[in-house]
């Protein structure tokens, strides 16, 4: 499978001189948590906004009814080739640690997500796109409460937790 199989072509854009405060309210109405910066040319790079993105300018106490979408955008913003195999995006997305990129090969075509390729392709059942986990070693095992002598010896789950689920 390929991008361009199951990315989503109903993408929202908008203008990069809009507020990050109209962005939001677009977001909002759309239901969607990122928006594709329009080009301002035809050989202008595409830009890329995200709902972290409008959460962060605001908690830098950023005015978001005066603050340009430009000002906190993602420019030029990872693209995929409508061709790129699936595969081939789950490893960029994870390398990249995004979720989500626009779809371009000459115009947008539209996005390709986390979201699409888990509900569009056979990810999930098949052998065709892998998790990677030659990097990690075996998962200790979560310690359980052991009888000892008739009497419950309680094991320290909190540190033993957090060595678990922090790696």
């Amino acid at each position: 499978m390929k991008a361009a199989d199951i990315m989503t072509t109903n993408v929202v854009t908008i203008d990069s001189l809009a507020t990050i405060d109209r962005a939001a309210k677009v977001m909002k109405q759309h239901d969607v948590k990122t928006l594709i910066v329009n080009r301002a040319s035809d050989q202008d790079a595409y830009g890329i906004i995200t709902a972290t993105d409008v959460s962060r300018a605001i908690a830098n106490t950023k005015d978001p009814t005066s603050t340009y979408v430009c000002e906190v955008m993602t420019k030029p913003c990872i693209v995929v080739n409508p061709d790129l195999a699936v595969e081939h995006i789950v490893n960029l997305f994870a390398q990249a640690k995004i979720r989500i990129a626009p779809v371009i090969k000459d115009r947008l075509l539209g996005v390709v997500s986390l979201t699409d390729i888990l509900t569009k392709t056979d990810c999930l059942t098949s052998n065709k796109v892998k998790f990677r986990a030659n990097k990690t070693s075996a998962l200790p095992e979560l310690p359980s409460d052991k009888l000892r002598e008739n009497e419950w010896e309680t094991v320290d789950w909190e540190r033993e937790y957090d060595n678990w689920c922090g790696g």
